[in-house]
């Protein structure tokens, strides 16, 4: 679907009705009405964005990313309903009412597309559904991947208030778990916040991590074959994600301050870290210190050279 087909295209021209100042008709620009939506290009209904029955099913069969999620929680209500409901002694929990949910799976679509749109690269393999090559009763549905960044992507839509680093904490779990099925190297989330903020999050595979969460998940996988019901086990500390987010400070009144710091001063640091290059030269290797014109160098054991103004 191309995010063109949401809207409604160029302004159409008319001519205004009312009297004109010059000798040309006054021009006005309307909104070009909006199309009925094709099959192809309208939104899916909130009944669609449900699992159907065959769907869940599947989901019972293996442990998915978003099991990862809730099995490294740390809330034992979570873990328990979890665990019944892949025994089938519970059935899944309605959340067609919560809007939180909702609204995260409905702008699933547009939070692709703008990703493309920032990045220029592209999402594909949406809704792959792949196994674990390692362990059988491991799978993940893909939100995406992206071939240039060789990773798997993840879309997400939280609160406005919602801080970066809690957001990465709370998917780690899921992150991780993919990379760890698919075998990629790198995963992409991609939040919206509310509805002004957008951030990508790139995430680098921790074998540490990933190494507790099997643990984690085998662990809750044996309790759904014994009949046990599990424990809820405590999260690894998250790896932190590679530096790719990009922030505007331009209200930081701390950054304005040392920004125009910056720029008013760049040329005279560079001329003195050329003086400084100029200076060590012409220290001799033999000389342990050097003076002259209110500064000296001094040489190091370590044979490092330092500079500073000459005591008086």
């Amino acid at each position: 679907m191309k995010s063109s087909d949401h809207f409604a295209g160029p302004p159409t021209k008319v001519t205004a009705r009312y009297p004109a100042v010059s000798s040309e008709p006054a021009v006005a620009y309307l909104p070009r009405p909006m199309k009925e939506p094709s099959a192809q290009t309208a939104w899916p209904s909130l009944d669609a964005l449900q699992l159907g029955e065959a769907a869940q099913l599947a989901r019972r069969a293996t442990i998915g990313g978003s099991d990862a999620n809730i099995i490294l929680s740390g809330s034992p209500e979570r873990v328990l309903r979890l665990w019944r409901e892949k025994r089938g002694e519970e059935g899944a929990e309605d959340l067609s009412d919560k809007l939180p949910v909702m609204l995260g799976c409905w702008t699933e679509v547009f939070n692709r597309q703008w990703y493309t749109r920032i990045t220029g690269q592209k999402v594909d393999r949406i809704g792959e559904r792949i196994s674990c090559k390692t362990h059988a009763w491991r799978s993940c549905t893909l939100d995406g991947f992206v071939d240039e960044k060789g990773a798997g992507s993840e879309a997400k839509h939280t609160s406005a208030f919602a801080k970066p680093e809690e957001v990465l904490a709370r998917y780690m779990p899921q992150l991780q778990h993919n990379m760890a099925v698919v075998g990629c190297e790198r995963a992409l989330l991609s939040v919206i916040f509310g509805n002004a903020k957008f951030e990508i999050f790139e995430v680098a595979s921790d074998w540490l991590y990933q190494e507790d969460l099997v643990k984690a998940e085998a662990k809750f996988w044996a309790s759904l074959q014994s009949g046990d019901p599990p424990a809820a086990l405590p999260a690894p500390l998250p790896p932190q994600p590679v530096g790719v987010r990009e922030v505007c400070l331009e209200s930081s009144n701390a950054w304005a301050a040392s920004a125009a710091d910056w720029l008013a001063h760049r040329e005279a640091a560079r001329k003195h870290q050329l003086a400084a290059t100029l200076i060590k030269e012409l220290v001799e290797p033999d000389v342990a210190r050097a003076f002259g014109h209110g500064i000296e160098a001094k040489r190091s054991k370590a044979g490092a050279i330092t500079i500073r103004e000459a005591a008086q």
